[in-house]
Order: structure tokens, then C-alpha cells, then sequence
């Protein structure tokens, strides 16, 4: 079945590959989201599989429960990238660049708020680029409710 997945040493492949081009640790789901693509493989596998990463060291799990590439890890998935099929990694690419876009999107606007003394509240609003800050914004509001929103 040229193009698909259809062992567990393909699918550790696979993860080392994603875990290789996500810009930042990401949590289980968003890993087994970018390795169940097209069904060729199912969740049990995906999951069985990333246990034995972390647990030979491929991949750390911070407490947080995110997952990030070890340096032994980049080693061996360079060197074994290679025989995943072709098709694989292209769809593979798309999907990443897609994840990588709204990791991005994330890290851009920030917002937070702060109590005031006289009991209203500010809301700073940010928005960042890969140059620098773009915006910032401190909005007074007169309550919680309101902040939150």
C-alpha cells in the first residue's frame, strides 16, 4: 500500500517528523490531530507509539503535558525522515504549516488586565509581528465583568 503508513516504526517516523517542524511544544491532541491525517492509522497506534518516544528519550513531556523533540530525537528522525513515503510528508507539510500559521497568530495579540486601586480595572491589549510590537492599547474599565469581556 505505496503512500500510507502501515507499521509502528513508520508512525514513530511520523511523529519525530511533525514533532521536528511544529514551531513549539504542542500537547497530545495537536499531535495525534497532525498524525491521523487521512485514517491510515489510528489512534491506539498513535498513542502507543509516543509513549515509547518519550520513554527512549525521542521526546520529552514537560508537566505542562506538552511535547518537544529531544536532540537524540532530531538525530534520528533526520536520518529516517527518508523513508516515510513521499505523499506522507507533503500532506504532512501542509497540515504543519497550517498548525505553525495560527501558533503564530497566537503568539501575536496578547491581552491581560490589572486591578486598579480605586477599583476598576485596565485592560492592555497587544498586538505583535515578527518585527516587533505593532500595538498597544490600556483600556479603563469599570468592573470585572467587563474586563473579562
Amino acid at each position: 500500500m505505496p503512500g500510507f503508513i502501515q507499521d509502528k516504526l513508520e508512525i514513530k517516523f511520523l511523529i519525530l517528523y511533525l514533532a521536528a517542524r511544529v514551531e513549539e511544544p504542542v500537547p497530545f491532541d495537536t499531535l495525534l490531530d497532525l498524525a491521523l491525517y487521512d485514517g491510515a492509522i489510528g489512534y491506539f497506534d498513535v498513542s502507543d507509539c509516543l509513549a515509547d518516544l518519550v520513554r527512549t528519550e525521542h521526546l520529552a513531556l514537560d508537566s505542562n503535558g506538552l511535547y518537544a523533540l529531544t536532540d537524540k530525537g532530531r538525530r534520528n528522525g533526520a536520518a529516517c525522515e527518508s523513508s516515510l513515503p513521499y505523499s506522507v510528508r507533503q500532506r504532512c507539510d501542509r497540515n504543519l504549516a497550517e498548525w505553525n500559521r495560527t501558533l503564530r497568530r497566537r503568539r501575536q495579540g496578547r491581552a491581560a488586565t490589572e486591578e486598579r486601586a480605586n477599583g476598576t480595572y485596565t485592560v492592555r491589549l497587544q498586538l505583535t509581528d515578527d518585527k516587533g510590537g505593532v500595538m498597544d492599547l490600556k483600556l479603563m474599565v469599570v468592573d470585572r465583568a467587563q474586563a473579562k469581556a
